[in-house]
This record gives structure tokens, sequence and C-alpha cells, in this order.
């Protein structure tokens, strides 16, 4: 696992998520994130959703393709690396707002909005993977893209307990048909009980596991942890109406696509940790 295949890895990732997602909001999808994302800097009084959307979906697919251009043009690594940091600060300033939270169930910490925009950590750290690598260290490094991982199965994890939460994702788990089972022994709350404990177990070991150097925990630990990612995938088709003929993919389905950059922080973090995880690097 050297460095190259690694950056390619993260690489595909990216270009396969932002330009579907960049698509998706050309075509007018999830007007509703776009207003609400670029009410918070009033740019909506100014410049139409509409317009709004096509510059976001413009700078997603323009990003998609220099990063992976990047790959082969060393000379596009400054501009990959800018328009990545703009794709994640943006959204990430929303945080900042109010809106972002719940009122009813007490406002921050518990997200509502919010847990598609806390995704966007992971675009910061795999940035500086892919074009940061010689200004910081290797340790370094891999816990930045630990982090985000942590972060959001920490965050969204702990919201798996609160019923709206509960609630919120029964369409998701009744339609999948490797989580369908839970409802069958559990209840709507329980099942969600069980599933963020299962991402805040997993995250905890990993990350106790990489710094303690446990081999086979951290592959266990960092399979469960990358597991949620993958299974998160797999709604796109198993949840009814999550592709759109108009619009290819709606909120949903640029929810989870964003699930993709995680995957690719584990990556990273193998990467980094290859010498005594998987073995000697080429």
């Amino acid at each position: 696992m050297n460095t190259l295949f690694t950056r390619k890895i993260v690489s595909t990732l990216i270009f396969i998520s932002l330009s579907l997602i960049g698509i998706s909001f050309l075509l007018g999808a999830n007007p509703k994130a776009i207003e609400a994302t670029y009410s918070i800097f009033n740019l909506t009084n100014i410049l139409s959703v509409n317009l709004l959307s096509n510059i976001t979906g413009a700078v997603m697919v323009i990003s998609a393709i220099v990063v992976l251009m990047s790959l082969k043009y060393e000379s596009l690594k400054p501009q990959g690396f800018v328009l990545l940091i703009l794709i994640a600060i943006i959204p990430l300033l929303t945080l900042l707002s109010p809106t972002r939270y719940i009122p009813a169930e007490g406002g921050f910490p518990v997200l509502g909005s919010g847990q598609g925009i806390i995704k966007y950590f992971s675009l910061i750290a795999l940035s500086l993977f892919l074009y940061g690598r010689e200004k910081m260290t290797m340790n370094v490094l891999s816990w930045l893209n630990f982090l985000p991982v942590a972060l959001v199965l920490l965050w969204i994890g702990g919201l798996k307990f609160m019923t709206f939460e509960a609630n919120g994702i029964v369409r998701l788990v009744e339609n999948s048909p490797f989580m369908s089972w839970l409802y069958e022994l559990f209840s709507v709350q329980m099942a969600s009980n069980l599933i963020g404990l299962f991402d805040i177990i997993a995250f905890i070991f990993f990350g106790i596991a990489i710094y303690k150097q446990w081999k086979v925990v951290a592959i266990v630990s960092g399979l469960a942890c990358a597991s949620v990612f993958i299974m998160t995938q797999t709604f796109l088709f198993t949840t009814p109406d999550t592709f759109s003929t108009e619009t290819l993919f709606g909120r949903l389905g640029q929810f989870v696509l964003k699930d993709l950059w995680f995957i690719a922080n584990l990556v990273v973090v193998t990467y980094f940790n290859r010498d005594w995880l998987i073995g000697k690097p080429e």
C-alpha cells in the first residue's frame, strides 16, 4: 500500500462523491439545503436559490475533476487544495447558526440539518493528506483523518438515542435487507439505540487500538467503522425515492454519498499505520 495507490483511492472516492452531488445540484436537487446554507450569509437576498445551486454544483464538479487530474498534473495541487477547503469551510461555518440545531430538543448539540454539514470536516482532513503531506508528520495526519470519523460516529451515533432520530431512520432501516431484522427483534427506539451504540463503540476501540498499536483490535474495530459507511451506501439502492429522474439524487442521496469521504479517511489512517497494521510499505 504505497502513497500513489492511496492517493488514487482517496481521489477517486472524492471524485465520485463530489461529481455526483455537484451534478444533482446543477439539476436542481435539494434547494432547501442551498437556501439554508446561503441564507445564513444573506446571499439569498442577492442571488436566487437556483443560481446559487448552479454555482455550488459547478464548483463541486470542477473540484472533482481537478482532484482527479492532480494525480497526474502536480501543478494542479494548489487549486485542488483551495477548492476542497472552500467546499468544506462554507457549510461548516453555518454550524455557528442556531438554525442547524433543533430548538425543541434543546438546541446545540442536537443537530437537525447540521447532520450532513459536519461531514465536511472529512474533506479538510483529506485535502491535507492529498496536498499537505510534506508539511505534516505521519502521526498528525493519521489522527487528523481519524477525527472526522470519530466526530460523525459520536455525534450522529449519539443522536440515535433520541426519539426524533430513531423515528427518522425508520425508512432506511425497514427497507434494508441488512438491517430490517432489527425491527423484528427490537422496538424502533431500541434498534436505534443499538445502532448508535455500535457506532460509538466502533470508533472508541479503533482509536484506542491505533494509539496502543493493537493489531487485531484495530482491524476488527476499523472494519466495524468502515461497515457503518459502507452500509449507508446500500441505502442508495434499498430506500425508495433515493434516485430522481430529474435531479439524479435528492437530499438523502446527497447525504449518503458524503460517507464515501469517511471511507477515504479510514484508507488514509490505514496507510499511515501500515507498518504495524498490514505490513511494511513497498
